[in-house]
């Protein structure tokens, strides 16, 4: 765990330094939510949200008023991280889930020191390990002690059911941190209501080898999730393209519905040394935040 915790505190200080510097951007921001707590009433103006008005002080006969709110000093961070077998592909330490789990902890030690409040969830089909959100270094390291630790029980993956838990466990308005491969289906809707009540972040693992594979003839290949032995022809030309078209519509149509319910997303491939990717995200993370 100290080799690892090195390396994690290496790479959120070059994280820190790009914002604050390279970009005059404030770090702050990257995990600063639209969340808001009530304030006050006040007279009603012309121009005001009918939504706000507050209709029991307004029926009091004195006018109309609508409530204020304030932006919440603290924030809540919550990552749900795919641990399902689809993430176990690669060489071991650099496999998708271990990609996943380096960002989780990384993020983590970025926002705890910046007095927020953490939690986790892993997922597969079923709820893997869940934290409690909480403050302080004690409890960043907890759970990057957890994600280390971690076995999961099942190698199936649920995506839906996964925010379905995320949605009844996180009350409060936070920024979401969803860590996947998104090799599933029908999570759609779901996810577009995670957006609409959090401030949701979706980051897309992707490994070469879903898509390349060489060229070996008919070989047996191992499902992970399934737990079986299926045949493919590694040679077929039909096969490749049917494998790589497969994944780019997965992409495209995440990407797509990403932009068209405000959410941030960022691909990242295993093979890639992925910081600079982090702070290209919140280099529009912080512009974003800027314009609100």
């Amino acid at each position: 765990m100290e080799h690892i915790i090195s390396k994690l505190r290496k790479y959120e200080i070059q994280i820190r330094k790009a914002i604050n510097s390279r970009m005059q951007g404030d770090f702050h921001s990257i995990f600063k939510g639209s969340g808001l707590e009530f304030d006050g009433v006040r007279e009603y103006h012309y121009g005001d949200d009918v939504r706000n008005i507050d209709w029991n002080s307004s029926a009091k006969g004195h006018g109309t008023f609508v409530k204020t709110f304030k932006e919440e000093k603290e924030q809540t961070v919550f990552f749900l991280l795919d641990v399902s077998g689809s993430q176990e592909i690669g060489n071991p330490g650099a496999q998708k889930v271990d990609v996943g789990k380096e960002i989780a902890s990384v993020l983590t030690l970025s926002a705890i020191k910046e007095q927020n409040r953490v939690g986790l969830i892993c997922f597969s089909d079923q709820k893997e390990k869940f934290v409690k959100s909480g403050k302080g270094s004690k409890h960043g390291y907890a759970i990057i002690h957890e994600l280390y630790n971690l076995k999961p029980k099942s190698g199936k993956t649920n995506i839906s059911k996964a925010i379905g838990l995320a949605l009844e466990a996180i009350n409060k308005k936070s920024v979401v941190i969803l860590i996947s491969d998104f090799i599933d289906t029908d999570y759609e809707k779901n996810l577009r209501t995670l957006a609409n009540k959090h401030d949701l972040v979706v980051i897309h693992l992707k490994d070469d080898r879903e898509t390349n594979l060489p060229n070996l003839g008919i070989i047996p290949v191992y499902d992970k999730e399934s737990r079986k032995t299926v045949w493919v022809n590694t040679s077929s030309k039909d096969f490749r393209n049917k494998l790589e078209k497969r994944y780019s519509t997965n992409k495209d149509d995440l990407q797509l519905f990403c932009r068209k319910h405000q959410i941030n997303y960022v691909e990242i491939n295993t093979k890639d040394y992925y910081i600079p990717q982090l702070i290209k995200l919140f280099k529009l993370r912080n512009k974003s935040m800027k314009r609100d």
